[in-house]
């Protein structure tokens, strides 16, 4: 038993962030049917594709929309990613299913919502972080924008955004018995994320301009730094106790350095700190700094991070059919997620036969 057992999703195949969110839910427990289009998408299964079953449905062929509609009456959760009022054309909108199961939670996942005037607009990522205000303040000082791959906003703001959505609209729904509509746009989920950011804005604790802030490389203790190999160190040495154990892994005392917390000081604090990372490889200052509580970490590739001892101890990834990927979280005390598994082929017939209606 996982924490979603007897939850029923249905998932109209799309790109990223969707199948992120219905991978969320499946790795706790869901039974997720995706529905592919003919010819489906032109990707090779990947990690974002665990834990399903698939088929395929030609939703432009009237027979294969009546068996979506029959799927959808039997459905806990409908999550679609069309730009605004394609699956209404298409005859399976939030209506057209609601009539059939009025407790259906139909969660729409897309760049701008389902309203407002760039509701029509393609858009990307990127530009979604750009238009909430969450890409402007990432890069170095002097330098242009830059976003983190599309980490942001499709999967943060956009795929996890959309899980919580369900999962919230289940709970109300255990006590209305009528599902909802879940508009999850990726520009809210971007928007969102900087709730903090706009906290210390307000604060005066951000003063604006990329690179010269506490938490985006403008201060000395919080930066990353090359090492003699070419690799780097991640330093988030803030609070003085931390960035007093960091000055001591570098061998530096307090004396004669520029005070911490005065910006004025941080380029000659910067310049030091590179000057004694560049001594040693990765792989040393690792280890140097393995039994001070310093938060100061190796910086890792998406290759290297399973063999690290604690993500190993952990078992923080796990192995799929011979592809290595991030295991399934949160965890749980009793309802643990079972190992990911690839995805699985299936038919109308059998998702139908598994899939009773449920009592009124």
């Amino acid at each position: 038993m996982t924490a979603l057992t007897g939850v029923r999703v249905l998932e109209l195949a799309g790109l990223a962030p969707g199948p992120f969110g219905c991978m969320l839910l499946a790795d706790l427990g869901a039974d997720v049917v995706r529905v592919d289009r003919p010819g489906g998408s032109g990707l090779p299964p990947g990690p974002l594709d665990r834990n399903r079953r698939t088929l395929t449905l030609d939703l432009k062929n009237p027979a294969d929309v009546a068996s979506f509609i029959r799927l959808a009456e039997r459905a806990d959760v409908l999550v679609e990613g069309y730009r605004p009022g394609v699956a209404e054309r298409l005859g399976i909108g939030p209506a057209h299913c609601h009539q059939v199961n009025p407790g259906l939670v139909y969660a729409r996942m897309t760049g701008w919502g389902q309203d407002g005037p760039l509701a029509a607009r393609a858009g990307h990522d990127i530009d979604y972080l750009a238009v909430a205000g969450a890409l402007e303040p990432l890069g170095r000082a002097g330098q242009r924008p830059h976003a983190p791959i599309n980490l942001l906003a499709d999967f943060a703001g956009g795929g996890m955004l959309l899980a919580v959505g369900v999962l919230a609209a289940l709970v109300e729904r255990s006590r209305s018995g009528l599902g909802q509509v879940v508009d999850a746009a990726m520009v809210d989920g971007s928007a969102l994320l900087t709730t903090f950011l706009h906290g210390m804005i307000a604060g005066g604790a951000w003063a604006g301009g990329r690179g010269a802030n506490l938490l985006d490389g403008g201060a000395p203790f919080y930066d990353t730094y090359e090492t003699s190999d070419g690799g780097f160190m991640a330093v988030g040495a803030i609070e003085p106790p931390f960035y007093r154990a960091l000055l001591g892994g570098l061998g530096l005392g307090e004396q004669d350095l520029p005070a911490p917390y005065d910006p004025s000081g941080w380029a000659a604090l910067r310049s030091l700190f590179a000057a004694r990372f560049r001594t040693r490889t990765r792989d040393e200052w690792t280890a140097v700094f393995e039994g001070l509580d310093a938060c100061v970490a190796p910086v890792l590739s998406p290759t290297e991070a399973p063999t690290h001892p604690h993500n190993r101890a952990r078992s923080t990834f796990v192995d799929v059919s011979g592809l290595t990927q991030p295991a399934p979280a949160p965890r749980f005390g009793r309802t643990a997620a079972k190992t990911p598994e690839p995805p699985a082929a299936t038919t109308v017939a059998e998702i139908l036969a598994g899939w009773p209606l449920r009592s009124p």
